[in-house]
């Protein structure tokens, strides 16, 4: 995957369904595209060519740029344009507090939750064991993403879930930043089920539990991972 505008034509063309503006929806189209993997991070945006993808003014690009930018997933440069942010250590070390007190309340007051909502975080899990066994890597690491929504939906909260896609959003630019997709969630999916087992069975405090451990676990594996390539970017660079 190059970082370049070209990698627009690639992008898929869903509907802009959802009924806010046309700026929010674009943006939540590219959030999307974000979180599923379809842009990485240092993609360069074109204006000109998301305009004419899915006919939509610049100025309505513009302000749906604009929105991304305070949610840390696009950033511009002066004079060069608009790319799709990359994370930093300390970025990986606030995502995680953030899913943390976003995850696990909506863990632990999952005994009165629908249903249907643990259903949903069950199905997450078979497709990415359906994906593993097709050795379909980025398509498992997409369902690790929809686990993970899925739990923080099980607070039935509408502000949770637009706070749980913008921090996703963001957790997918650090997997991206790793390319390694099968040894940084492949790992992770035992743990997953062993979480919706765990739910379904009514046990939200075992739940809790496992996914406290899981986040922990992630967490350190990542930021050893991206101290080590800061210090080697550190390292490489000429003396000035």
């Amino acid at each position: 995957m190059t970082a370049t505008e070209d990698h627009i034509d690639r992008l898929p063309e869903p509907a802009l369904s959802r009924p806010t503006s046309q700026a929010e929806r674009v943006a939540d189209l590219l959030r999307t595209f974000v979180i599923d993997g379809e842009l990485a991070p240092g993609v360069r945006l074109s204006e000109e060519k998301l305009s004419r993808k899915y006919e939509v003014s610049r100025n309505t690009l513009r302000e749906a740029f604009r929105l991304l930018g305070h949610e840390r997933l696009l950033v511009h440069h002066m004079h060069r344009g608009v790319f799709v942010n990359r994370p930093t250590s300390e970025d990986v070390r606030d995502l995680f507090n953030a899913r943390r007190s976003l995850e696990l309340p909506a863990v632990r007051g999952a005994a009165t939750s629908p249903a249907d909502r643990v259903r949903a975080v069950g199905s997450a899990v078979d497709e990415g064991e359906r994906a593993r066994a097709e050795r379909d890597w980025w398509r498992m690491g997409s369902a690790n993403m929809r686990f993970h929504e899925a739990l923080a939906a099980l607070a039935g909260s509408t502000r949770v879930n637009e706070f749980m896609r913008q921090i996703l959003a963001e957790t997918r630019l650090v997997f991206h930043v790793m390319d390694a997709p099968r040894e940084f969630h492949d790992p992770y999916l035992k743990w997953n089920r062993r979480i919706h087992l765990a739910l379904a069975e009514g046990d939200a405090e075992t739940a809790a539990a496992e996914l406290t451990a899981y986040l922990d676990t992630s967490e350190r594996q990542l930021v050893t991972a991206f101290v080590a390539m800061e210090e080697g970017s550190r390292s490489a660079r000429p003396p000035i």
